[in-house]
C-alpha cells in the first residue's frame, strides 16, 4: 500500500499573521447623508440639498474625497466649512483620512442655489425655532455630580460678556437649576408673535456686560425649586423638544444645553432635532468619572454628532497657603480627551466662590476673581477663537443675497 504523506506547507504558502481588523469604509451615500448634518447659515440649508456638493468619492481603504462648490471663490466661510465637513465625516469609523477638493459654482448653478434657498425659506418651514447661525453646544456628563451645570452657566455668562447673545436650554428636566445659578426665578410666558400660528414662549433674559442671555428652564414653569416633576422618558423628550419648536428665541451667537446626566431619551430627541450640535463632556479627574463619561461620547459618535472637547471640573484645590491638593485624583480629563481624539479645553479648580456664585445667582465667571473665573473665560475665548467661532453672517452668500435684492429693486410695500 502507497503510503501517503501530508504536505507541508512551504514558508512560500504558509500563512501569515491575520491582519488588524478595521471599520468598513462608508459608503458615498452614508458620506452624503452625514453632510446633510453641515449647514450654509446664510441660506438656511445643508450643503447637499443646496446642491453645493456635486460629488463625492470613498477609496476601498477609507479615503474620502468630497467636491464643494462655493458660490463665489473667495467665500470667507470657507474655512469654517471645511471644519464642519471634516469634522462631521470623520465621526465614522471606517473614515482614515478627508480631503476636500473646491469649486466655484457657475452663475446658472449660482442661480440654481437661490432658487433652492428662496423655495426652503417659504415652503419648508423649519423644525426649531433657533437659527440657522446659531453654534449649538450640549453641555454633557456620563453620569451627575461632576459641575455640569456650574460649567454651562459659567460658560454663558462668560461669552454673553465678551458681547454675545447667548442662549440657555435646560434640558435637566428633573434636576432644574439653571434658574437659581443664574438668579432668574421669573416665570415663562407665551405671547402671540406675528408670523406664528401660535403663541411662542418668549425667554427670560438678563443682560452680562454688552451681550445678552436668553434661558429657559422647566423651573421657570413649576411654583417653586422645590416642586417635583415626576414625567417618564418620552415626557421629558417632547419637553425638550417643545423648548425648541416653541420658543421664540429670536437671533442667538450660542444656544449652550444643559443636558441631563447619561445617554438617554432627551440625548437621542436632541440629536434626531438638531442634527448640528456639538457636545462638550464634562468630568472630573476621578477615573471613575472619566470611564463613565467616555458613554456620552460613545452616544454622540453613535448619533453622528461632533464631540468639540472635554472640560474637567473640580481639578484640584489649592488652599491659602499655596499648596495644591488633588482631591479627586489627577489627570483623568486629560486621559478622556486622548482616548476619545479631541481637545482638552481647560481645566476648573475647586473654589468656594464658583459653589457661592451659584447659590446666589452671580455665576463667578461675571465679576468673580481667582484661577476658577479665569479658567471659565479662558475657556469660552477658546470656544469663541477656535473650537466653535461664532458664524460670521457677512460671507459669499449674504453678499450674493444683497447684489439679488439691488438688481431686483426696493421691496414693494
Amino acid at each position: 500500500m502507497q503510503r501517503m504523506d501530508a504536505k507541508v506547507p512551504t514558508s512560500a504558502t504558509a500563512p501569515g499573521p491575520r491582519p488588524t481588523s478595521r471599520p468598513a469604509p462608508p459608503t458615498a451615500a452614508m458620506v452624503t447623508d452625514l453632510l446633510r448634518g453641515v449647514i450654509d447659515p446664510e441660506l438656511g440649508g445643508n450643503i447637499v440639498d443646496l446642491g453645493m456638493v456635486p460629488s463625492v468619492d470613498v477609496s476601498d481603504e477609507g479615503d474620502v474625497t468630497v467636491t464643494v462648490k462655493l458660490t463665489i471663490a473667495g467665500c470667507p466661510l470657507r474655512a469654517q466649512i471645511k471644519k464642519d465637513v471634516e469634522s462631521r465625516i470623520a465621526v465614522h469609523p471606517g473614515v482614515r483620512a478627508v480631503k476636500i477638493e473646491w469649486g466655484e459654482m457657475t452663475s446658472d448653478e449660482r442661480s440654481a442655489v437661490m432658487g433652492r434657498a428662496r423655495w426652503q425659506a417659504r415652503e419648508k418651514a423649519p423644525d426649531t425655532e433657533i437659527p440657522a447661525s446659531t453654534r449649538i453646544l450640549a453641555i454633557a456628563s456620563g453620569k451627575g455630580g461632576v459641575g455640569k451645570s456650574s460649567v454651562t452657566v459659567n460658560l454663558a455668562a462668560a461669552l454673553a460678556a465678551q458681547g454675545r447673545t447667548v442662549g440657555v436650554l435646560d434640558a435637566d428636566i428633573w434636576g432644574f437649576s439653571v434658574p437659581r445659578m443664574l438668579g432668574m426665578g421669573d416665570r415663562l410666558e407665551a405671547e402671540r408673535v406675528e408670523g406664528s400660528d401660535r403663541p411662542l414662549i418668549r425667554p427670560n433674559e438678563r443682560r452680562v456686560g454688552s451681550g445678552l442671555l436668553k434661558v429657559v428652564s422647566t423651573g421657570m414653569l413649576v411654583d417653586d425649586e422645590g416642586t417635583a416633576l415626576m414625567w417618564r422618558g418620552l415626557m421629558l423628550a417632547k419637553a425638550v423638544e417643545q423648548f425648541l419648536r416653541d420658543v421664540q428665541w429670536g437671533d442667538l451667537d450660542y444656544l449652550l444645553i444643559d443636558m441631563p446626566p447619561g445617554t438617554g431619551d432627551v440625548q437621542m430627541g436632541l440629536a434626531r432635532m438638531l442634527p448640528r450640535t456639538d457636545l462638550i463632556i464634562v468630568t472630573t479627574p476621578a477615573v471613575s468619572a472619566q470611564k463613565v463619561a467616555i458613554r456620552a461620547a460613545d452616544m454622540a459618535r453613535r448619533s453622528f454628532l461632533r464631540v468639540a472637547g472635554v472640560i474637567e471640573n473640580m481639578s484640584e484645590f489649592t488652599c491659602e497657603h499655596g499648596t495644591t491638593y488633588a482631591l479627586f485624583g489627577s489627570g483623568g480629563g486629560e486621559t478622556l480627551a486622548h482616548e476619545i481624539g479631541v481637545e482638552l479645553l481647560g481645566r476648573v479648580p475647586i473654589e468656594a466662590s464658583v459653589a457661592a456664585g451659584g447659590d446666589s445667582g452671580e455665576p463667578v465667571a461675571i465679576s468673580g476673581t481667582g484661577a476658577a473665573a479665569d479658567a471659565f473665560r479662558e475657556i469660552a475665548t477658546r470656544i469663541l477663537t477656535e473650537t466653535a467661532p461664532p458664524v460670521s453672517m457677512a460671507g459669499c452668500s449674504a453678499r450674493l443675497l444683497d447684489a439679488v435684492a439691488v438688481a431686483l429693486g426696493p421691496k414693494p410695500s
